[in-house]
């Protein structure tokens, strides 16, 4: 069931990505967006695969449901995805198209002060969410990797 769902992201993706790559694009709009989630849960959505190796990377935490020691203090949520090759610019389409789709990812504001553009990034927005949350998305390169990352911060950041 989870692999039909990755596959059936994967139509949104660009067909100039590898195979690969467009897996890990596919399955970070399909599982990141996603609130509530455990790192188990999280973990067994982008894993589930029939025991091939995965062409990604998977970071998550959700500090809202479980403690996630050693991680930024005003984060309180990350899914990032990373995998082989610079694929910016087809990450980027595809999470713009992501973003755009039912229900609308948040609304544009500025780049929270929690976040700064890093060498390789391709991409970072500030987004307004529901209940004065923000996020965070990011896509870019490091160490010969494409990342695409979206943090959420807790309705009360500004305090931190």
């Amino acid at each position: 069931m989870i692999r039909a769902f990755v596959i059936s992201a994967m139509l949104a993706v660009p067909a100039h990505a590898s195979a690969g790559a467009s897996e890990a694009i596919a399955t970070f709009n399909a599982v990141c967006f996603k609130a509530g989630q455990t790192v188990a849960q999280a973990r067994a959505r982008m894993e589930a695969r029939d025991g091939a190796p995965l062409p990604y990377t998977l970071t998550f935490w959700d500090k809202s449901l479980e403690p996630a020691p050693e991680t930024p203090a005003r984060i309180e949520r990350r899914c990032e995805v990373s995998f082989d090759g610079d694929h910016t610019e087809v990450a980027i389409a595809a999470l713009r198209a992501q973003m755009a789709t039912p229900p609308v990812f948040g609304t544009f504001i500025d780049l929270p002060d929690t976040h700064a553009p890093l060498t390789g990034t391709a991409l970072i927005e500030g987004r307004a969410l529901l209940r004065g949350r923000v996020a965070v998305v990011h896509v870019g390169t490091r160490d010969s990797q494409t990342f695409m990352t979206v943090d959420r911060l807790p309705a009360d950041w500004e305090d931190g």
